[in-house]
């Protein structure tokens, strides 16, 4: 069973369909963040932008598909060669035994990152709740969409999160819903002899689009689409997750991380194409 993933200068059309119009959010270009095309079994699953300094992705980007939330329990975890050296091949591999990953750490996580934290969870910002295929839950299972989630906040109030948005968009999407989520950071780090390894993210952040919806829906569903986002504190205690509008999120982002005045998750604020209007 082999995964595989890209990297690439900028995102293929086949990568694209990924992202509401295939356009990926604006204002984060940064010549450390990778583009990572997620493939498994020859397929693209779903993107990562990366950041191969901090070793974390930035965001990953995806499109949910109805699912029951069960979880994949049988994969490795995999890791993206080419993120430390070119090659031909495209494919993510299975971690090696041994201390073969010393000639790949420079430029990501690795498995011994997270082997001996207490805090810490390995979080997916692809979640495989929020697939249904089985080949598409396992794309999910790289070190390259996972950031390190305090326990209390992954299996509290995050994953209560995930499972709401599963759930509304199971009820409510009609078409394809495109989530990106993603996450800030402000500096700390996991460490491993000594060295900076890991970043830590600040807070956790999300927001979906689905322009196609169920229009009959209660209002207080209704309301949130056709997009709407959240954000979320990785701590141990002060763990909330708010929702709010896709420009509430876009603001929160642009007071407590560095992003472009430009910055913008969805093309066009997700507004749909054919209503008439649209933002500037």
């Amino acid at each position: 069973m082999v995964a595989q993933a890209e990297v690439q200068v900028d995102f293929s059309p086949e990568c694209r369909e990924f992202m509401y119009m295939g356009t990926a959010p604006r204002g984060l270009e940064d010549r450390v963040l990778k583009k990572i095309c997620q493939y498994y079994k020859g397929k693209p699953r779903y993107v990562t932008l990366y950041d191969s300094f901090d070793h974390i992705p930035v965001y990953s980007a995806y499109t949910f598909k109805r699912s029951d939330g069960s979880k994949k329990v049988d994969v490795p975890w995999m890791y993206e060669p080419q993120l430390s050296t070119v090659t031909e091949s495209r494919e993510m591999q299975p971690f090696p035994l041994g201390d073969i990953h010393r000639s790949f750490e420079d430029a990501q996580a690795v498995l011994n990152d997270f082997s001996n934290s207490v805090s810490f969870e390995r979080g997916q910002l692809n979640p495989d709740e929020h697939q249904a295929d089985p080949d598409d839950k396992a794309a999910a299972y790289t070190l390259t969409n996972v950031v390190p989630q305090i326990r209390e906040f992954n299996v509290g109030p995050w994953n209560n999160h995930e499972h709401m948005i599963r759930r509304r968009l199971n009820n409510y999407c009609r078409g394809t819903a495109y989530v990106v989520t993603g996450v800030t950071t402000s500096g700390h780090m996991m460490r491993r002899h000594n060295q900076n390894r890991v970043a830590i993210p600040t807070y956790l952040w999300s927001a979906y689009c689905c322009i196609d919806f169920d229009r009959n829906a209660p209002f207080q569903e209704r309301s949130k689409f056709p997009a709407f986002a959240s954000h979320g504190l990785n701590d141990k205690n002060s763990n909330a997750v708010l929702e709010m509008s896709v420009q509430q999120l876009e603001d929160f982002l642009k007071s407590v991380t560095y992003v472009d005045k430009t910055f913008q998750i969805f093309y066009d604020n997700c507004v749909p194409p054919d209503n008439g209007f649209h933002s500037i």
